[in-house]
C-alpha cells in the first residue's frame, strides 16, 4: 500500500467521528511515531510503499482511535512544555493551560535563587514538576501523589527528562504534615463536578483517570481547602501557592483562600479567556 493511500483510508474510516483538523493530526503523529516521517516528509514521499507490518500498526491504532481511545495513551507519550511525556491510564494527559500555569510559576524569578523549594501536590505523569525542574536547575523540586501507578510514571518521566525530582507517596486528604517548608507550593487538583460529566469529551470520560479529574458537586473545593490548610505550616516567608482552577468557581476560591489568611491573590485566564489560575501568599 502506497502512503497515500494509507492516509486516504485513515482519513475515511475517522471522517464521522472527527474534525478533519485532528484526523490530520493524528496521521501526522502516527506517521512520525511509525514510520519516522516529518509532515514535510509525509506530503514528499505520498508514493512510498509501506510494509505490510506499518500498515498493520495504523490499522490496529485505527480501531482504538474509533473507541475515542486519546491518541496519547495509544503511543504511550505527549509533548508538555517542550518535553517528552510517558502517559498511560494511571495519568491524566497534560493540557496546554497547565502549560501556563508552569510559564506563570518560572515568571516569578523571585524563585530563581539557590536550593528554592518548589512543590508539586497530586503530580500524575510529572508534567508540572518535572518541567520545573528542567528549567529550575538551581531548585530543589518535590511531588507527591496518592497513585504508585502514577508515581512510577512520573519518576520515568524525571529519568526521561534527566532531571531530579524527589517523588513520594502521600494522599493529601488524609495527612497532617509536609515534609518541610517550601517556596512555592503549585496544585493542579481535581476540579471538574459531576454535573459538568456531560460537557466532557468521551475520550475523557471513557479512558481518563476519574480520580485526577471529578469531585463531588456538594464539595468542589475539597481539595483547594485542603491543600491551603496545609500551605499555610507548610510556606516559607513570602512564599507562593498556586493553584489551576475551575473556570466557574474563581469567586468562591478567592473567598476560601482570604478566609484563610491569604492575601495578593490573582486570577489569571488562560489563552481561551477562561479564569484557570490562582496565586497568592500569605499575610507576614
Amino acid at each position: 500500500m502506497k502512503l497515500k493511500e494509507l492516509k486516504t483510508n485513515f482519513t475515511s474510516s475517522l471522517s464521522s467521528l472527527y474534525p478533519s483538523e485532528e484526523i490530520q493530526s493524528f496521521f501526522n503523529i502516527l506517521s512520525e511515531k511509525y514510520l519516522h516521517f516529518s509532515r514535510i516528509e509525509i506530503a514528499l514521499n505520498s508514493e512510498k510503499i509501506i510494509s505490510k507490518e506499518d500498515v498493520e500498526m495504523f490499522q490496529q491504532t485505527l480501531l482504538r482511535l474509533q473507541t475515542h481511545e486519546p491518541i496519547q495513551y495509544i503511543i504511550g507519550e505527549t509533548a508538555f512544555f517542550g518535553l517528552t511525556f510517558k502517559v498511560n491510564k494511571h495519568t491524566l494527559i497534560p493540557r496546554p493551560e497547565t502549560e501556563e500555569l508552569v510559564e506563570w510559576i518560572l515568571d516569578n524569578s523571585e524563585f530563581r535563587i539557590q536550593n528554592s523549594e518548589l512543590l508539586d501536590i497530586g503530580t500524575g505523569s510529572g508534567c508540572i514538576a518535572v518541567s520545573l525542574a528542567k528549567n529550575l536547575s538551581e531548585a530543589k523540586i518535590s511531588a507527591l501523589d496518592f497513585s504508585e501507578e502514577a508515581l512510577n510514571m512520573a519518576q520515568q518521566n524525571a529519568e526521561l527528562n534527566k532531571v531530579k525530582v524527589e517523588f513520594f507517596q502521600t494522599d493529601i486528604l488524609k495527612t497532617k504534615t509536609l515534609p518541610r517548608k517550601y517556596n512555592v507550593i503549585v496544585s493542579n487538583p481535581p476540579y471538574v463536578r459531576e454535573l459538568e460529566k456531560k460537557q466532557m469529551q468521551q475520550n475523557v470520560l471513557n479512558y481518563e483517570p476519574d480520580s485526577a479529574l471529578y469531585v463531588k458537586d456538594e464539595d468542589p473545593l475539597l481539595f483547594y481547602r485542603v491543600i491551603s490548610k496545609l500551605a499555610k505550616n507548610h510556606l516559607q516567608p513570602n512564599g507562593k501557592l498556586f493553584f489551576e482552577i475551575n473556570e466557574y468557581l474563581a469567586g468562591e476560591l478567592v473567598l476560601l483562600l482570604k478566609s484563610e489568611g491569604f492575601q495578593n491573590i490573582e486570577v489569571k485566564k488562560d489563552i481561551f479567556g477562561k479564569d484557570r489560575m490562582i496565586k497568592c501568599s500569605l499575610n507576614e
